[in-house]
């Protein structure tokens, strides 16, 4: 499933119509038809439906909806909050087949009529602007939507609730808050932002018919979901053995902080890892030891308990490097880190404290030959690229693509939403997980399955985001059956690491 702009969408409808040459009054009539289908599941034959329609695309979905609906028996009228000469095009030929049909228009901007038309209404379909909108909305269709959002109804927005921006970096805006929304095509970017997504209510796309020789012109992110696992996530073959699934190297640790190194140790092995070296000081392997037996160790020197440059590592034993947590951010550590980018001739991923060492010798990631991960959270990101946390969370896909395309790197942004983006810009989302994943040492955990996971014959977007899909579904399925959101730790999660190999994968 493909996640666009507002200019990529329409650019898909142009094609679809200029290029294809199908009509599109049958586009305008798939995407309502099959919005009414999502309406017809939510209601009674009994209720009441009341459909508010603007001008373009959004409100012709609306008569489309409206005389659908009425076709099926239900209590259906529109109210069109535009004057006639502002319905044009598809959306008038459809609103002539509405009235041929004996359906009901009643067109006013009044607010008091508007009122009088939904006070009552089991359904209130939101058909009023779409994803070209640009600015707060003018009077008087500010004063509908605050309308909307104190009617008692079930609201249900047409593609995208009015007002809401489609495209990131918006911050000023008014909108409908929908109970849910029925997005024609494909998701658009505000769908996975944080101060727009919640205004979306729950959300499901319905097809329009767009060819697929269309959309794939413009996939440049998509959503990470369960089939992409099951057909990526590579077969483990019955000869097999530990060599295959690669022999990776964890550094980290230190003597306050040995529990995050151990949790992305164990985490690497319950993934499948082949063969995981735990390389930290000597207090903190017998704590490592105490939750994973399985791990080998290497002994680092140390420096008033924290991780030193001063021992030489052979990093051509090991498939991958995964390196950060719980390190601390001692000068004598960012040594260390800075070494292991020079020299490590393998797949390496930064977190935690190892980013924070990062940021003066970022220069460095570009000379690598081999592939670098870094896996923050916003204000690690943040951090990296000087910018205000609320400036990055507005426009994420875009900083985020800015970066790794700088530096050459795949980076992982954890959130609700996970962004996982390539060094040629393209981006992944898992929208896996949730809010128990809220906790200290999830990154830990994250880490360690990204290690595991791009040890395997997969292609590393894949692998990384295959890692999300696996920590975020065995939160899922944790908080389902044994567990709640507010009582779940990271290493709750390494033990639903099962559940989710044994829920989608299948022998």
């Amino acid at each position: 499933m493909y996640i666009v702009t507002a200019e990529e969408m329409y650019d898909m409808d142009r094609e679809a119509i200029q290029d294809i040459g199908i009509d599109g009054r049958i586009l305008m009539e798939n995407a309502g038809r099959a919005m009414s289908d999502t309406i017809e599941a939510r209601i009674q034959k009994t209720g009441c439906i009341r459909v508010l329609a603007g001008s373009g695309n959004n409100g012709g979905d609306g008569f489309v909806i409206a005389r659908t609906l009425l076709d099926r028996g239900f209590d259906v009228a529109v109210v069109q909050i535009v004057p006639n000469t502002k319905i044009s095009g598809e959306a008038l030929v459809h609103k002539n087949l509405l009235v041929a049909c004996g359906g009901h228009v009643r067109v006013t901007r009044d607010l008091a009529a508007v009122r009088e038309e939904i006070d009552g209404a089991d359904v209130i379909v939101d058909a009023m602007l779409g994803i070209g909108v640009k600015g707060k909305p003018r009077e008087p269709l500010d004063q509908i939507i605050t309308l909307l959002n104190q009617a008692e109804g079930y609201i249900m927005a047409v593609d995208i609730p009015s007002g809401l921006p489609a495209n990131e970096g918006v911050a000023a805006f008014q909108a409908v808050q929908a109970d849910e929304t029925m997005i024609a095509g494909y998701p658009k970017m505000s769908a996975f932002l944080e101060a727009t997504r919640a205004y979306y209510g729950r959300w499901t796309t319905v097809s329009i018919g767009l060819p697929a020789a269309v959309t794939a012109k413009h996939g440049h992110r998509r959503v990470w979901m369960a089939d992409d696992f099951q057909a990526h996530m590579p077969e483990r073959k019955r000869d097999s053995h530990k060599g295959d699934h690669g022999h990776g190297l964890v550094i980290g640790g230190n003597a306050e902080m040995p529990g995050s190194v151990a949790m992305t140790t164990t985490a690497a092995l319950r993934s499948g890892a082949g063969l995981i070296t735990a390389a930290t000081t000597r207090d903190v392997i017998p704590v490592i030891a105490a939750h994973c037996m399985e791990a080998t160790y290497r002994t680092l020197a140390a420096t008033d308990g924290f991780l030193n440059n001063e021992t030489s590592i052979p990093f051509d034993a090991y498939d991958a490097v995964v390196m950060g947590m719980g390190m601390g951010r001692r000068p004598e550590t960012g040594k260390l880190v800075e070494r292991v980018i020079d020299e490590a001739a393998c797949p390496l991923i930064m977190d935690a404290d190892a980013l924070h060492h990062l940021k003066p010798v970022l220069h460095k990631l570009i000379q690598r030959t081999h592939p670098v991960v870094l896996t923050p959270h916003p204000g690690e990101m943040a951090m990296l690229l000087d910018v205000p946390v609320r400036d990055l969370l507005q426009s994420p896909f875009s900083y985020m693509a800015a970066f790794a395309e700088n530096y050459q790197v795949y980076v992982i942004l954890k959130g609700m939403f996970t962004i996982i983006t390539a060094p040629d810009g393209s981006q992944l989302v898992s929208t896996a997980g949730n809010q128990g994943l809220a906790k200290g040492g999830s990154g830990d955990v994250l880490s360690g399955i990204a290690s595991a996971m791009i040890m395997q014959s997969q292609q590393l977007p894949e692998a990384l985001a295959n890692a999300c899909f696996v920590q975020g579904q065995a939160a899922e399925l944790l908080t389902d059956d044994t567990h709640s959101v507010y009582d779940l730790m990271a290493s709750d999660v390494i033990a639903g690491i099962t559940d989710v190999y044994r829920t989608w994968i299948t022998d």
